[in-house]
């Protein structure tokens, strides 16, 4: 068996190459994993293909398994999905919070078995599926509420769909582009551009745009006493939003959701491989993978790099294949 892998880096300012890399020895108790796709996340790992990720943020920005330090050189990602060919659950599928990479050893109980009716494939989506999990676990939605996701990437997407089965729920999206990739009818919500979101018409909102713009509609939309849930990651980027108003008067609230911890409503009975073993569950749903819109092969990632994390990409989900 090899001890060698091909790896994803991230070498400078808007480049990335293929590298050959050394796996560690196969200790008690790890396991290899042969990788059958990986997901991109256009976000987060835009700021890191571009050197943008603020210094002041260098550690709590590490992935699980991250090699390398930031800026560069550094192998970055968090969804891996593959099967086990060496040490204990030979034959499983299983998720990995891993870089891009054909094949990783790594501890067992850093892997989780995927549940029955989910292919490796569409678990690619799980990492941002927790994102998406914990932010309706900090949102506390009870029956009636009327809920607003403003920006419809994936983690937008994600949300919408893990809120769609709750028919106690009113549920809109709305984003700047008219065609996001994905069919609002397929979850049973209504979509609007910005300019049809009504003022005062929802509890809550989920703003995932990464705007300005955007989070200044999320703000507007709420009725009084109504709970912003803020997802966005801007880096170093400056966030301009009318705070006057009626802001204080309707006594709204902003409420930063990000998934290094747990959310409070939850963290009494999850820890983090249980919150994670929830959002794959969640993906057993087929519904799921109409947000993955493109796939792209593992050796074709360096040239497809800048097209594929350029601001104004197209699509929702990126899947790396690796066959």
């Amino acid at each position: 068996m090899s001890t060698f892998a091909h790896a994803l880096v991230y070498v400078s300012p808007g480049e990335a190459r293929i590298e050959e890399v050394g796996l560690p020895d196969l200790l008690p108790g790890m396991v290899e994993v042969e990788t059958i796709a990986s997901g991109l996340s256009r976000g987060t790992e835009r700021l890191v293909y571009n050197g943008q990720v603020p210094q002041a943020e260098w550690n709590r920005m590490r992935a699980p398994m991250q090699a390398g330090d930031f800026p560069f050189p550094v192998r970055y990602g968090y969804a891996c999905a593959g099967r086990v060919v060496a040490g204990p659950q030979v034959g499983r599928l299983v998720f990995a919070l891993h870089p891009h990479q054909t094949r990783f050893r790594v501890p067992e109980e850093a892997v989780l078995p995927l549940p029955d009716g989910l292919s490796a494939r569409r678990a690619i989506l799980a990492a941002n599926t927790e994102t998406a999990l914990n932010a309706i676990w900090d949102a506390q939605l009870a029956p009636g509420v009327r809920c607003l996701v403003v920006g419809a990437g994936m983690v937008g997407w994600l949300i919408t769909a893990l809120l769609s089965p709750r028919v106690d729920l009113t549920v809109h999206v709305t984003d700047v582009r008219q065609d996001t990739g994905v069919k609002a009818d397929d979850f049973g919500v209504r979509f609007m551009t910005p300019a049809d979101v009504q003022e005062k018409a929802y509890d809550v909102a989920f703003h995932c745009s990464a705007s300005s713009s955007g989070l200044q509609t999320a703000i507007d939309a709420l009725d009084f006493e109504g709970k912003l849930l803020e997802l966005s990651w801007y880096g170093e980027q400056r966030v301009d939003v009318m705070l006057g108003g009626n802001f204080h008067a309707n006594r709204l609230q902003i409420i930063s959701s990000q998934v290094g911890h747990v959310a409070p409503a939850r963290r009494a009975s999850y820890d983090y491989r249980d919150r994670l073993a929830a959002a794959l569950d969640a993906l057993t749903d087929p519904r799921f993978e109409d947000l993955i819109t493109e796939d792209v092969a593992f050796f074709d990632l360096p040239g497809a790099l800048p097209d594929l994390l350029a601001p104004d990409a197209t699509g929702i989900a990126t899947r790396i294949v690796y066959d």
